[in-house]
């Protein structure tokens, strides 16, 4: 029971670890940066595994969730865009960026639904891959190319990255079950990859932040890490109030608050104007403090139980 609890409390530390780890240890990330899409892929192919094709149930449920995304993605875009363009990209892509893929682990350990996390993530990943090429091409800012050739080099990139990962797990497990098999019992590791990911992903903004800080950049990057704190909190809070009518408030605030920040930087860095990515970095903290306390109030809860 204790070794049970000492896990818990080793995984709600991991995540402000990492996060302090790769704010100290920036100057060696752009060692690492190249590691982000092959985690990305890792861990969305280790998810998908645990899942079957009858799990994928869209209801009310997800369906609300993905309306608020999109409207929510919108309207922050369009309310922002007149008054600083880099702030209306940084928090775009902190609405707009789908769900994280150790969404379904922390909803487990905190109790909710990981069938409903998982056919949600699963929607907001199809979403991004067929519709960010076109949105990022829209929004970016690749002036040397043309429309088409933008939504072209998009495409190739993004799609592949999320939708490959389900075609992957789905005829490994038809093909080579007893492989899947060992596959589906390392859903731990996802959540160690998440932390991995983490570390490099802040400490490559942070290295950003520094190199390209000037005094006529300080109020934009403090705009774009309050927006993104606004973005957190609306839509963990919006989510829980979603996810309380439909009999999953934890299922519903990680959903919607739990963003696969690795993505949005990638994304960020790649299409928007670079210091966008700010935005979805600072997002990465915001959202592990609210996790991490999650995580440790509800193991509070747990052990005043025992």
């Amino acid at each position: 029971m204790k070794s049970a609890i000492n896990r818990s409390n080793l995984k709600t530390l991991m995540l402000p670890i990492s996060m302090v780890a790769g704010a100290v240890f920036y100057k060696w990330m752009g060692y690492l940066t190249f590691l982000s899409p092959y985690l990305i892929f890792t861990m969305l192919f280790i998810t998908y595994c645990k899942l079957r094709l009858s799990d994928f149930k869209p209801n009310k449920f997800e369906g609300t969730l993905l309306l608020a995304q999109v409207v929510l993605a919108g309207v922050a875009y369009l309310l922002t865009f007149f008054w600083n363009r880099t702030l209306a990209e940084g928090v775009f892509i902190c609405f707009f960026i789908p769900t994280a893929t150790a969404a379904p682990v922390i909803t487990s350990m905190l109790g909710g639904s990981i069938s409903k996390v998982a056919t949600y993530s699963l929607m907001c990943n199809a979403l991004v891959a067929v519709a960010g090429p076109l949105v990022f091409a829209a929004v970016g800012e690749h002036s040397e190319m043309t429309f088409l050739q933008s939504f072209t080099l998009i495409l190739k990139q993004v799609f592949p990255l999320i939708l490959a990962p389900l075609a992957v797990a789905l005829i490994l497990r038809y093909a080579f079950p007893k492989v899947h098999a060992k596959v589906v019992g390392m859903q731990q590791l996802s959540f160690y990859l998440w932390a991995v990911a983490l570390f490099i992903v802040v400490g490559s903004c942070v290295s950003f932040a520094i190199k390209n800080w000037t005094p006529q950049s300080t109020w934009t990057m403090v705009l774009l890490c309050v927006g993104a704190l606004v973005a957190c909190v609306v839509q963990f809070k919006l989510g829980r109030v979603i996810g309380g009518r439909f009999g999953d408030k934890v299922a519903g605030g990680q959903g919607l608050g739990q963003k696969n920040t690795v993505l949005a930087v990638w994304l960020a860095l790649a299409y928007l104007n670079p210091m966008a990515s700010i935005a979805p970095a600072s997002y990465v903290a915001w959202q592990n403090i609210i996790n991490s306390w999650q995580l440790m109030r509800h193991n509070r809860q747990k052990i005043d139980k025992i």
